[in-house]
Order: structure tokens, then C-alpha cells, then sequence
């Protein structure tokens, strides 16, 4: 990923704790020398040997499972809040931009045994469901729904490299104010960046 210098985010704590936040990725991968992505939700943890991993399932369905090989490289993309930045924000002229949170990780794939899939989906569930005013558990499903685990794949992601860029206006300290209250005036996905915008001025 092409990041300025500027823009490049090397703290690893604040990386991790974003991928933890943001664990609804895209793995991708080449079939037939044309890219794959699919949309899944990638666990950040550790494997055996204290090593970071992610970790997730795919259907078998998808033509994706079939071309994940032990050993293989892929890449994860996570995305964080972004948004359009209106140059009328600038007191100077200026063209326009975006501003974005994005974290590239680069891992090798390793296949789970049935018994680490089903590990890492009770981990899944119960991660989630701490959210749910009546949570559900794994436990309680019967056989003939949690048959359907045979019908995915589980794997890990021995992370090689991460590239994470937070491009947030750096550079234009000056205009922050007034693009955070325009920002603070929009949606949800504006307000996310105004708020990482105001950590930087705390």
C-alpha cells in the first residue's frame, strides 16, 4: 500500500487495538492469477508459539477455500472511518481529499483441524454476543444446526508484515477546528473521523 510518510501509522499497540475494533475484513488471495476478495469477520490473537495470527472461516462453497494452501501469502484489508474533506474547509485554496483510517496485513495461511475451527467459532460467538441483551452460546446449539460447520473451513494467518496509514489532515493543523465542526455537522461515519482527528490535538 503506498502510504506518504506523513500519513504512516508504526505504533503497533494502537495497530492492534484497531484490527481488534475493525476485525470485519477482506482476505484476498489470486485464482488463476486474477484477485479474490471475500468479506469475513478476522480474529486478532496469538498462535501456540506466542506469534501473531488472524484468524477466520470461509464456506466451502466459495471458490476462495479451494486455493487457500498451507504456506500461501495473502493480504487482509481492514478499513476504519473515513470521509470527504471539502477544500471550503481550508482557509487557503486547496483541492479536496479524503481522510482514512486503513491497515494492509500480509500473513501465511495455515488450514485449522476441525477441532481449532470449533475453538476459534465458540471464541467468534462469545466475543460478539457479550453485546446481545440475551446472549446465545454454542453450547446451547443442537447437533442438526451446528452440522453446519462442516460446511466451512477455519484457518490462521501468520501476519509476515502490516502496513497501516491514518491520514487525518496532518499538515493542516491550522484548518482542524473548522474541519472537525463541519465533520461533527454530518453522519456517523464523520463524526468517527472528527473524533480521531481530536485525539491528535489532546
Amino acid at each position: 500500500m503506498f502510504i506518504p510518510e506523513h500519513y504512516k501509522n508504526t505504533d503497533i499497540k494502537e495497530i492492534h487495538d484497531f484490527l481488534k475494533k475493525n476485525s470485519f475484513g477482506i482476505l484476498i488471495n489470486t485464482i488463476e492469477g486474477k484477485p479474490w476478495g471475500t468479506h469475513i469477520p478476522l480474529e486478532l490473537t496469538k498462535n501456540s508459539a506466542d506469534k501473531d495470527i488472524l484468524v477466520g472461516h470461509i464456506a466451502k462453497a466459495n471458490l476462495q477455500s479451494k486455493n487457500l494452501i498451507d504456506g500461501d501469502e495473502v493480504l487482509c484489508i481492514f478499513n476504519g472511518p473515513h470521509s470527504y474533506i471539502s477544500s471550503s474547509w481550508y482557509k487557503e485554496e486547496e483541492v479536496p481529499t479524503w481522510n482514512y483510517i486503513a491497515v494492509h496485513v500480509y500473513g501465511t495461511i495455515k488450514i485449522q483441524t476441525s477441532e481449532e475451527l470449533l475453538k476459534s467459532l465458540y471464541a467468534l460467538v462469545d466475543k460478539y454476543e457479550q453485546q446481545s441483551e440475551h446472549p446465545i452460546s454454542l453450547n446451547d446449539m443442537s447437533k442438526k444446526t451446528m452440522r453446519q460447520v462442516t460446511g466451512i473451513i477455519g484457518f490462521e494467518i501468520e501476519i509476515n508484515d502490516i502496513q497501516a496509514v491514518k491520514k487525518l489532515s496532518q499538515g493542516r493543523e491550522h484548518d482542524h477546528p473548522k474541519i472537525i465542526n463541519e465533520l461533527d455537522k454530518q453522519g456517523a461515519p464523520e463524526k468517527a473521523v472528527a473524533d480521531e482527528m481530536k485525539k491528535r490535538t489532546l
